[in-house]
């Protein structure tokens, strides 16, 4: 006699074990990009914590908005997301909090790939990090990253394009192009004080659709929210072999 099948329940949603907060803001954000659903290879589920925008994320430290991303976590574990991450590098801030809020697996930002990165590389190198603003990412950001205080970056507030869309929100749309210049600016800044750089980390989330440009003007590897996010997620669903 055949055993019965039994479907286990328990959940609002299946078959997306991601869930990423996300930020409040009306720039494009296109293929590449955290919020671009078409950027994943495998389906997630996205909340959006309303009254936080960029601005008051990056620029104004967060403050006030942790019960809103927690209770947006726990919404999406409600939903069915086995794991969360967020919108935004700055929210590294709420990395303990989250995690003890919601009980599953939490990565915030990107900067947590720092430590993963510095031990691949030789003696005498070190990772550099790119953020959408320099002077906003304080010792708090890096200290809960697990990044050192003494990081090597550069920031795109001086650039013409990148910083004005997405933290400014001085307009809705973007020239992709002039954003792109702005962080493979960035990276020759980075490195041109910097030599020691061996390896860089994008701090944010809307940096990916511009990563290899940037590899391929400074010559060193890039890793961003998508290789930390796609290694993430192999974790919750590992690879059937065989």
């Amino acid at each position: 006699m055949t055993a019965p099948r039994i479907a286990p329940g328990g959940k609002a949603i299946y078959g997306a074990p991601l869930g990423i907060l996300m930020l409040e803001a009306r720039f494009p954000r296109i293929p590449g990009d955290m919020g671009n659903g078409t950027t994943w290879p495998f389906p997630v589920l996205f909340r959006v914590v309303r009254g936080a925008d960029p601005e008051r994320v990056v620029l104004q430290g967060a403050r006030g908005l942790l019960p809103d991303f927690i209770a947006a976590a726990r919404d999406l574990v409600d939903l069915g997301a086995e794991a969360i991450t967020t919108n935004c590098g700055f929210l590294s801030l709420f990395q303990r909090e989250l995690a003890e809020a919601v009980n599953v697996p939490v990565a915030t930002s990107s900067l947590m790939q720092v430590p993963w990165v510095q031990a691949t590389l030789p003696p005498g190198q070190r990772v550099g990090v790119i953020t959408v603003s320099r002077a906003s990412l304080t010792a708090a950001h890096l200290d809960a990253a697990g990044v050192p205080r003494d990081v090597p970056m550069a920031g795109t507030e001086t650039g013409r394009e990148f910083f004005r869309v997405l933290i400014k929100a001085e307009k809705t749309d973007m020239d992709i192009a002039l954003a792109e210049a702005d962080i493979v600016a960035a990276g020759r800044d980075l490195v041109a004080r910097h030599p020691e750089v061996g390896a860089i980390v994008l701090e944010c989330t809307n940096m990916p659709p511009y990563a290899a440009a940037l590899a391929e003007a400074v010559g060193r590897p890039v890793y961003d929210i998508y290789s930390m996010i796609t290694w993430f997620h192999a974790g919750l669903r590992p690879r059937r072999f065989g």
